[in-house]
């Protein structure tokens, strides 16, 4: 054993050293802080696909994150294995005091945070969280009541006013007045400051991507690097996938590789769309950790009562974007090729799975979390649950995407499809597995019979 005490700090979704809630306060508070990261194998082993490109973009982050540390004489220990296993071995290994983390709120790593902890406290070892991957999290924002918000609008107004607390803008404030805002909630956390409190121990050679049953991907990540001419321009060319209107920083939200904090503090005095999209992210995350079932089940219970065709056919010709429609079979296609789907393309779809083809919306969110390099279990799920009618500021299961309309109104040129279904408008193109009349009279009867039932 190291005899000498130390603190861990444990990367998990906040893979960067700067503005690093978590991490400035292990080097704030502490001396000989030892950063670690962990393959878990809980989560790896889930993966069917061995050249998944998240854990390609992971395991080049880490490499990235372990030079960088070395610059700054701390070493960067990381290890393959189950978290649990992993702890165990570390107790014995170092005398450690303290362990240092930031919050994560998904189901999984509820459960296990409260197994590490446990076995932390035996070991008389304090384990310490903080909040980094949001602004605001589970009961920060609530209703006068006390109570979460389940809509979005009063949720988003709560949520501006809160940045300044009692002194903050009213309801009524634009962005602009917002612009110089010094925002306890937004506030940097200069990590650069303590560089000296790092353990100087040598960096651990990192797992190779084969030892782990994995592949390097061909699929890029996107840059986190954004134009501010894009953000300034986001309203008005976001729902146009034939433009680059859209950030896709998606995936360094999702890892942390770049501080939400930052982000937001930059949007606000830009652009009130893109704000909005951030806060979107804030929303989705309390009402997961709040309402725990939104997991594996319908928000509104009633929902459940829908009797799904479930074709497998048809789900096959959508994931793999042979519907007949040329918007729907464009967003697959992209999806499969690059992890990425153009947003308003996302609801289009997956509006289409659930209401043209009455799949159960769980099936588009597995098949979503496989694929999307950006997946987020309290996004993607609130998507997913909009889409089909069931989740917090749903669209009413009456308003269903004609993808046709859709297609007309957003890629009229026919650039965005042109660049993914290249046979469209040839003979090779199939004809639509549903027709669009038959479709939609179906699903409003199907959703109407079961919400009657269940009233």
């Amino acid at each position: 054993m190291h005899m000498k005490a130390l603190t861990i700090f444990w990367f998990r979704r906040d893979l960067r050293i700067n503005d690093n809630a978590g991490l400035y306060k292990a080097l704030k508070l502490y001396k000989n802080v030892l950063p670690i990261f962990i393959f878990d194998k809980n989560i790896l082993n889930k993966l069917d696909d061995k050249k998944d490109a998240r854990v390609s973009f992971i395991h080049q982050t880490i490499t990235d994150l372990s030079n960088e540390l070395t610059s700054h004489k701390a070493g960067l220990q990381v290890f393959y294995g189950k978290p649990i296993d992993i702890w165990k071995q570390l107790i014995k290994k170092y005398q450690i005091k303290t362990v240092v983390t930031n919050r994560d709120y998904e189901s999984y790593a509820l459960d296990r945070d409260a197994k590490v902890e446990e076995l932390l406290n035996k070991h008389d070892i304090r384990f310490k969280t903080y909040k980094d991957h949001v602004i605001f999290e589970k009961l920060e924002i609530t209703k006068d009541d006390g109570l979460p918000y389940t809509v979005f609008t009063p949720y988003k107004r709560k949520w501006l006013k809160a940045l300044d607390g009692e002194n903050g803008p009213s309801e009524g404030s634009t962005l602009g007045t917002l612009r110089g805002s010094k925002s306890y909630y937004l506030k940097s956390y200069p990590c650069e400051k303590y560089y000296k409190n790092f353990s100087t121990t040598k960096a651990s050679k990192i797992p190779s991507l084969k030892s782990m049953n994995f592949e390097q991907s061909d699929i890029e990540a996107p840059s986190t690097e954004v134009k501010r001419g894009l953000i300034k321009k986001y309203t008005e060319q976001r729902n146009f996938p034939a433009i680059e209107g859209t950030s896709r920083l998606g995936i360094h939200f999702r890892f942390g590789t770049i501080s939400i904090r930052e982000k937001a503090r930059k949007a606000m005095g830009i652009n009130q769309t893109f704000l909005s999209e951030l806060i979107w992210r804030d929303f989705y995350s309390q009402i997961l950790a709040n309402f725990p079932k939104v997991e594996n089940n319908a928000f509104r219970a009633k929902y459940e009562a829908i009797e799904w065709v479930n074709n497998e056919a048809h789900f096959k010709k959508w994931c793999q974007g042979n519907t007949g429609y040329p918007l729907v079979d464009a967003g697959m296609r992209e999806l499969n090729h690059s992890g990425h789907m153009h947003n308003r393309v996302r609801m289009v779809v997956a509006s289409f799975l659930t209401k043209h083809l009455l799949i159960d919306w769980r099936w588009g969110e597995a098949y979503f979390a496989k694929k999307l390099l950006d997946f987020d279990l309290a996004s993607n799920n609130g998507g997913w649950q909009w889409a089909s009618g069931s989740g917090t500021d749903a669209a009413p299961y009456f308003r269903i995407f004609n993808p046709t309309s859709q297609l007309e109104k957003f890629d009229k040129k026919r650039i965005y499809v042109k660049r993914w279904v290249p046979e469209y408008g040839t003979e090779d193109y199939p004809e639509p597995i549903v027709d669009h009349k038959f479709a939609r009279e179906r699903c409003l009867a199907r959703y109407k019979e079961a919400l009657n039932k269940a009233n």
